[in-house]
């Protein structure tokens, strides 16, 4: 089934179209939340943090695929929304064979920078192979995660949240299998914890792409729509390559930040690692909200409705302040219990930086999210310039406080970098979507 965004309450629409997603991201985040239990409570706080250490890795080869399926994903919205069935064919036979080329590269950009990056960001040595272990296996099964969010985001962008979290939920289920086989049967350390992640990852990527093949008429793609005019490739990197390189720039910010924590030693990375778990799933309906508004947007730009496309953004800005409220109040309240769930209780030096980490971030959550809705509303809108520059502002912001407040505060000053780099991004979207939506606002009148 797929969502036509372009007529019906965009307060409905937007809650119908997120439920499902905030319910497969929070299941994604479970079985990479079971990795990081099972790995600290029965391989250790050592391979813990090597575990975590490798987040910013991955995000920076990540991202650039991430950013290319984001940015694809407009063009398919945007046709879909103009009922142009042709150009959602041809929109989605680039939009593969574009992915295709990307992953190629990027898995082997990343096997080949894992060691130096490790390097660069300073890993303590008693933690290092933990590190190395995991994420080259990661690495390797690159195409496994690509594969999955360019089947989701194709779904996404005709307004299908539905399909691809059936088989995410069947990821989640096989990783946590494969985790207790992996690790407490063979032993296999932090090693087995990524190859349960791959193996999942690729079962839910191939079960996706056939059932999505079968279901959908759409999707069964013919030899003439593969031979697209070039104006959509150039569309597609037009919007994601910007798109790539935004999130490249706000991978290497965290890089940076994770740097200034490894400084610290295993222990604080133990806890940041444990603290970002919980924020993570606490982010995750605000992230929903903008993806739901990236698809809102896009179909009613194809529309031409631009009217529409602002009542929209308001409501979805209503619903995340919220959401933020609700979410700061949990995690003020109960930051410690859910940290517990990752570090031993006796560890209390541990648990207290983990929870300093989620009081510091907990009241910022508003700008974060204003980062989710509104990069999502202008890079639909097809001006993907004014996102680089917000991320290029919250790199500047992590790096200035990367540098110069832990060594004037110590820890606190690492909890203070995201924060304030949510605000520095969040203020630019909002001034370049009101400047844009009244200049279209204009024109319809």
């Amino acid at each position: 089934m797929t969502l036509d965004m372009t007529k019906g309450s965009p307060l409905k629409l937007l809650l119908i179209f997120s439920i499902p997603l905030i319910i497969g991201n929070i299941f994604q985040q479970v079985y990479s939340i079971v990795d990081t239990i099972i790995v600290g409570k029965y391989v250790g706080p050592l391979a813990l943090a090597g575990v975590g250490t490798t987040g910013a890795i991955f995000f920076l080869i990540n991202s650039l695929i991430i950013g290319m399926t984001s940015g694809f994903s407009i063009l398919i919205s945007q046709r879909f929304g103009a009922k142009d069935e042709k150009g959602v064919r041809f929109a989605i036979a680039s939009c593969i064979l574009l992915i295709i080329i990307v992953t190629i590269i990027s898995t082997f950009l990343m096997l080949i920078l894992i060691g130096p990056l490790l390097k660069l960001m300073n890993t303590p040595p008693d933690i290092y192979e933990y590190a190395y272990t995991y994420i080259s296996i990661i690495g390797a099964g690159l195409f496994t995660q690509t594969f999955y969010n360019m089947a989701a985001s194709i779904l996404r962008a005709m307004g299908n949240s539905k399909t691809p979290i059936y088989f995410l939920i069947l990821a989640c289920i096989i990783n946590i299998i494969l985790d207790l086989v992996f690790i407490l049967e063979f032993n296999m350390g932090v090693a087995g914890a990524a190859y349960a992640t791959n193996i999942s990852q690729g079962i839910s990527a191939v079960l996706c792409i056939i059932y999505s093949y079968k279901k959908f008429e759409i999707l069964r793609l013919k030899k003439e729509d593969f031979k697209a005019p070039k104006d959509y490739y150039m569309l597609h990197l037009k919007m994601g390559i910007p798109m790539s390189i935004q999130f490249s720039i706000l991978s290497f910010g965290i890089m940076i930040v994770q740097g200034a924590i490894n400084a610290f030693g295993s222990s604080y990375i133990a806890a940041y690692t444990a603290a970002n778990k919980v924020l993570n799933i606490a982010m995750q309906p605000l992230m929903t909200y903008g993806v739901s508004l990236a698809t809102y947007v896009a179909q009613n730009k194809g529309a031409h409705d631009f009217k529409r496309i602002h009542y929209g953004v308001k409501t979805a800005v209503y619903m995340a302040v919220v959401t933020c409220i609700i979410i700061g109040i949990i995690l003020v309240f109960y930051g410690k219990f859910f940290v517990l769930a990752f570090l031993d209780q006796s560890d209390v030096d541990m648990i207290s930086s983990a929870v300093m980490v989620i009081n510091y971030a907990a009241p910022f959550y508003i700008a974060l999210s204003f980062i989710f809705l509104f990069r999502n509303a202008v890079q639909s809108l097809s001006k993907p310039l004014m996102p680089m520059i917000s991320g290029a502002m919250e790199l500047g912001g992590r790096v200035v406080i990367a540098y110069t407040l832990p060594n004037l505060i110590g820890f606190a000053g690492i909890c203070l970098a995201d924060p304030i780099a949510w605000v520095a991004g969040a203020i630019p979207l909002v001034i370049a979507y009101k400047v844009e939506i009244n200049k279209l606002l204009k024109l319809q009148n």
